[in-house]
């Protein structure tokens, strides 16, 4: 069963991660490389506005974004990366990241240009645009649903499942002790509303990713004389030049696309959840925002995971068939053991339990955006009106899963999640491709308000975008309040 999964879900996602390349390349070449020349821009919007009353701040919604992409992919998905592709598989996550981040940037602009208000926040995301912007409701209410059924009740198994394996290894504890605790903390923080999920995020992330990153750079600078050999060894063997590695340049392009898109969550439309729930006045601002978040994830994270693991060579290459080109940890599977041993190689004994703790808190934190996910879906589907059952049986699935997760079997629950995952992806990344013609032309509107000196503001009916009723409804009250 595991094994039909798992071929399953390689099927959607081998040729979904390459969709998500060449969707950056196209909207990189057609923004005039909007992630580039906007950077002061994405720094200058994080400081920019408070959120107000029933939004949030730019900088809210990026910390909301970065919970779900600094997920345990940036820990273990690295490593297995590495594991099937060989150190090359860096520089093709670097590249991915740099091109494919316009992709985050359309799902965001759409997002925002088609959000709604619900009395005490804002919302938006795949949904709302399939619906409002590509005219398509059936399809948005298939998203939707899948949206509801696998943020709800399949995806988190794969963050606390995670976690457990990594408490089990660090400190000999049964699966369902990390099991119990984690239950328990998820379900305060669900009961507690979106506000309570929003300060967790804001709370745990900025900490938990510069945490993360000062062991990583401290590991690479005990191995500091070890980093050109490592430098090189990454680029030879990206580009098929290096005597060894190769021979799997193939691999090394296909792990490092496929985990750039994976450990960011970069076109499943996952960040399109946070982003809608920003105030801002213009939807380019927040396109730029979670263009940045992707940077934040696969540049320094995913990329400080991969330098550490390498200069440690605490890392073994599979050669396809059973083997191993690289073996420098006989008998270790790839995944969170990797980073343990680079650890290790500047404090022994310490690898274990900091890669346990980092863990929990990427894929704590990463779980309770899930059911953020779950539930805004939730919302789309009843079209705004209240629920009480069906919030109920939401909260206690998201629950369920939470426990169940940690004694499932892991080959399963991941499989199970590739597919859904790989499911929502494809269906958003072709609705992109629809609608990038309404993305292109915003950020045109951003790019003319900008060369004027003016703090842009958006406008859908000067651009003739019907559908932004959200924009619509805030301008019709500054029109009233002029008069």
């Amino acid at each position: 069963m595991e094994e039909t999964l798992s071929e399953i879900g390689n099927a959607i996602w081998n040729p979904m991660a390459y969709f998500v390349l060449g969707l950056g390349i196209l909207f990189t070449i057609l923004t005039k490389g909007t992630q580039f020349r906007r950077v002061p821009d994405m720094l200058r919007q994080l400081k920019e506005n408070s959120g107000g009353t029933g939004g949030l701040s730019s900088f809210q919604a990026l910390v909301l974004a970065l919970s779900s992409r600094v997920g345990v992919g940036s820990i273990a998905g690295v490593a297995t990366a590495l594991a099937a592709g060989g150190p090359g598989a860096l520089l093709w996550m670097a590249i991915t990241g740099l091109l494919s981040s316009t992709v985050g940037y359309a799902e965001a602009v759409l997002a925002q240009t088609y959000k709604q208000e619900d009395k005490e926040e804002d919302r938006g995301s795949m949904p709302y645009y399939i619906k409002r912007g590509l005219k398509a409701p059936w399809l948005a209410g298939i998203v939707a649903v899948i949206g509801v059924v696998g943020y709800g009740f399949v995806f988190p198994g794969l963050q606390v499942n995670t976690i457990s394996t990594s408490a089990q290894l660090a400190f000999g504890l049964p699966t369902w002790v990390p099991a119990v605790v984690i239950t328990a903390l998820f379900a305060a923080v669900i009961f507690g509303g979106t506000r309570r999920i929003v300060k967790v995020a804001e709370v745990f992330v900025p900490v938990l990713a510069v945490g993360y990153l000062l062991v990583a750079l401290a590991v690479i600078a005990f191995n500091i004389d070890k980093v050109p050999a490592a430098v090189t060894l990454i680029v030879s063997s990206a580009f098929g030049v290096h005597q060894v590695l190769g021979g799997i340049v193939g691999a090394a392009i296909s792990w490092g696309v496929r985990r750039a898109v994976f450990a960011s969550a970069n076109g499943n439309g996952e960040a399109t959840f946070a982003a809608a729930a920003a105030r801002t006045s213009h939807p380019a601002k927040q396109g730029l925002v979670q263009s940045f978040s992707i940077y934040i994830d696969v540049l320094l994270i995913c990329m400080a995971t991969g330098v550490m693991i390498v200069v440690s060579g605490t890392y073994n290459v599979s050669d396809g068939a059973g083997g191993h080109l690289v073996n420098n940890l006989p008998g270790v599977e790839a995944g969170p053991n990797f980073v343990q041993e680079a650890i290790n190689t500047m404090v022994p004994g310490w690898g274990a339990g900091f890669v346990a703790i980092a863990v929990f808190l990427f894929g704590f934190t990463c779980q309770a955006f899930y059911f953020f996910v779950a539930n805004t879906n939730l919302k789309f589907l009843l079209n705004g009106r209240k629920s009480p059952v069906w919030d109920m049986v939401l909260k206690i699935g998201a629950i369920g899963i939470s426990f169940y997760g940690s004694i499932a079997n892991a080959e399963a629950i991941w499989a199970a999640g590739d597919i859904g995952f790989g499911l929502i992806g494809w269906l958003n990344m072709i609705c992109l491709l629809l609608m990038f013609p309404i993305v292109h032309k915003i950020c045109r509107d951003y790019e003319r308000q900008r060369k004027q000196g003016v703090n842009p503001v958006f406008d859908p009916k000067e651009l003739g975008i019907l559908g932004a009723d959200y924009w619509e409804t805030r301008h019709q009250v500054k029109e009233k309040s002029m008069t």
